[in-house]
């Protein structure tokens, strides 16, 4: 095998990469082309003939496998008319099954539950490879749905309306063939449809650019225009709010990851709701919410980055500009989310990196505001039962060593009850966490998590992996997970989880101080953490390891890149590395607001230093490298991955690939693969680490 992949370096030669034309590694992108697949396969062959050969490997895929199959996890639900419906995965139903019950069996520690839907069936019997993409019911209490299915996994998906009350697919209803697109409700009859129509019908990103309304019964051929956005924007969609009394149906077209414009739909005509483009806006009954990411100047006063405003609707669109705070970030916290229910709006805020719940009723045109006493630890997750006709909602508890738990809350009280707890994965007494501050290379501190052993002995050797992210504002918090423990933890290993900017932990002004040409802050940060973990000798550069996917792979690519001497270890997921070719691959063009255009020379000036498919180099020596992706991703391209490995290959490093032939951007499709990926990552880096 080794002498297979010997054959394919050798085609090729190393040179300087650049916009495509000078790349030999280009025709890696071609995805299922049969020599990529070829390219593919022997190197899997190679990753899992070593990996699998670690000692304890099948054991440890098997209890992770276990783990993820478990049938005393927490089926999490969503209600509609009345019933919570599930989608469920275990060892028998592998592509899963979609279910209901009622609240009431819900809450039995066995609830009855009923199959509406059985994935692996329809697969068998249609001769495809459906993973479950998703479903939007009719609001409140209609009996049709329409259910989302993606062949292996990816972000494109069919569309096929389905009969909630006979549970099968309607014969002659609402169909969409495969394509990244938007479908939502308009009424029984209506659908709001943004779809591939044809030529120049989808954004540079890759997604839709044009939505229309189609009624049923017609072609989608038939269906009417409402909008049309630039080829340039990132897509278009439309949606209707279906509160009883305060029904409105809106248009929105996203210009760019942080930008969008929102219209109120009257008939034909269109009104532009006045918000600022980076703002975030829609209506809770009669109220219109702004989520703020940049200061704003309106009716005379300043609201601040991060703030969150109430105003009446009605008022608004006639040109009233007196706004209630509801919430207003500080040094330390900022927004982490909003839920509402039918007469209130529940807050979930970060304060360093800690959630705490607010509750916010509207009562006689004031806003009456409510502390909700919740755990004080960990993460805190607040989902409605049902936004429109119920004021119960859920709340989700969870640390580091703590199962996740479930309860129902209702607003105006503090008592809850207690639904599911996730199962104790691995014995949690033996560890402690803390949080710590790492200094960056500007002075900035940034805050970081370690969970380890409380006998942990601060001597440097200590296998150390350091998980991080740093981008499009999303926050890293705490979080219980039995494949960690058991799998790195349990094995003597140290987990470390870095907040850095470029992520939402305090809120826009954290992710916007590593946007674009600041992008080398999160990498700074990460460094940062890395080194403090050194000077602490919670590790060392032998046994420090450092993990990340998405963008988190480009993080990592990055840091391995700049500071090779730091790390012994690198896992890259998904990860994004040719920074001159991002913006042309699948949804690359609509990151453009977080990275920068590589086409613009004075912008690819700064993402050329650090973009790492242009900055590893055949006299350097790197830490191992393992780099995980998958074929069906189709958001984050493999070609990334792929070309990576084939050019570290070709300056005689010792890399590691595995690409999952099925899975999207998660990787995996299923839980044995989930199984199989985590089994390989792991005891790469306990080989590597301890």
């Amino acid at each position: 095998m080794r002498h297979l992949i010997g054959e394919i370096i050798s085609e090729t030669r190393e040179t300087a990469r650049g916009d495509g034309d000078g790349d030999p590694h280009l025709w890696l992108e071609d995805v299922s082309a049969g020599p990529a697949l070829d390219w593919v396969r022997a190197r899997n062959a190679v990753c899992e003939a070593e990996l699998e050969g670690q000692p304890g490997f099948a054991a440890l895929r098997e209890r992770l496998g276990t783990i993820l199959n478990d049938k005393a996890r927490i089926p999490y639900i969503s209600e509609h008319a009345g019933l919570m419906y599930n989608f469920w995965r275990d060892a028998i139903h592998v592509r899963g099954l979609w279910r209901r019950t009622t609240l009431d069996s819900y809450q039995s520690e066995a609830p009855d539950w009923e199959t509406v839907l059985d994935l692996d069936q329809l697969a068998a019997a249609e001769h495809e490879n459906w993973v479950w993409a998703g479903a939007s019911s009719l609001p409140p209490a209609g009996t049709r749905c329409l259910v989302m299915l993606s062949r292996g996994g990816g972000d494109a998906h069919v569309v096929r309306e389905f009969d909630l009350a006979g549970k099968a697919f309607v014969a002659d209803g609402f169909v969409l063939p495969e394509s990244k697109c938007s479908a939502r409700w308009l009424d029984s009859d209506r659908l709001a449809v943004a779809t591939d129509f044809g030529p120049g019908s989808m954004t540079a990103s890759g997604y839709p650019r044009i939505v229309k309304e189609w009624r049923r019964g017609t072609a989608l051929a038939e269906a009417v225009t409402l909008f049309e956005a630039q080829a340039d924007d990132l897509s278009v969609s439309a949606y209707r709010d279906f509160t009883p009394g305060y029904e409105h149906e809106f248009v929105e077209r996203q210009i760019g990851f942080y930008s969008s414009e929102l219209f109120l739909r009257s008939g034909e005509r269109l009104a532009r709701v006045d918000k600022p483009d980076d703002a975030n806006a829609y209506t809770v009954r009669d109220q219109l919410i702004i989520e703020l990411r940049s200061d704003w100047q309106a009716g005379g006063r300043t609201y601040p980055q991060g703030a969150l405003l109430a105003t009446g609707f009605e008022r608004f669109m006639a040109g009233e500009r007196e706004f209630a705070v509801l919430f207003t970030p500080s040094a330390t916290s900022s927004l982490d989310g909003v839920a509402m229910t039918a007469g209130a709006l529940l807050l979930t805020e970060l304060d360093n990196v800690k959630n705490r719940i607010v509750e916010l009723r509207h009562v006689n045109g004031q806003w009456q505001r409510r502390e909700v006493n919740a755990p004080a630890f960990g993460a805190l997750g607040v989902s409605s039962l049902d936004p429109i006709g119920s004021d119960k909602y859920f709340l989700t508890v969870t640390d580091f060593l703590t199962p996740t738990s479930l309860y129902l809350g209702q607003v105006g009280s503090d008592r809850r009850r207690a639904l599911k707890a996730m199962p104790v994965f691995f014995e949690a007494r033996p560890y402690i966490v803390k949080q710590f501050e790492a200094i960056s290379k500007d002075g900035t501190p940034v805050p970081y998590f370690v969970v380890m052993d409380r006998a942990t002995r601060m001597d440097g050797l200590n296998p150390t992996v350091l998980y991080g992210y740093g981008g499009f504002e999303i926050s890293m918090k705490p979080f219980y997970s039995g494949v960690t423990g058991e799998a790195w933890l349990a094995r003597g290993g140290v987990y470390v989880l870095a907040n850095i900017r470029g992520g939402g932990e305090f809120g826009p002004r954290w992710h916007q101080a590593a946007l674009k040409d600041q992008r080398q802050r999160a990498f700074d940060d990460f460094l940062a953490v890395a080194q403090d973990l050194i000077e602490r000798k919670v590790s060392s550069p032998r046994h420090l390891g450092i993990m990340g996917g998405s963008n988190g792979g480009l993080l990592v690519g990055a840091a391995m890149t700049q500071r090779p001497d730091l790390f012994n270890a690198v896992v890259c997921q998904v990860p994004l590395l040719d920074m001159r070719r991002y913006h042309k691959l699948l949804a690359g063009a609509s990151w453009m607001g977080e990275y920068g255009d590589p086409d613009v020379a004075s912008e690819w000036e700064y993402i050329a230093r650090y973009s790492p498919y242009h900055n590893v180099f055949r006299d350097k020596r790197y830490p191992r490298m393992l780099l995980t992706t998958s074929t069906r991703d189709d958001r984050v391209h493999p070609g990334h991955a792929r070309k990576m490995v084939a050019l570290m290959e070709a300056q005689g490093h010792d890399v590691l690939y595995w690409e999952n032939l099925e899975g999207g951007h998660a990787g995996a499709a299923n839980n044995d693969q989930q199984a199989q990926m985590w089994a390989l990552t792991y005891s790469f880096l306990l080989a590597q680490l301890r």
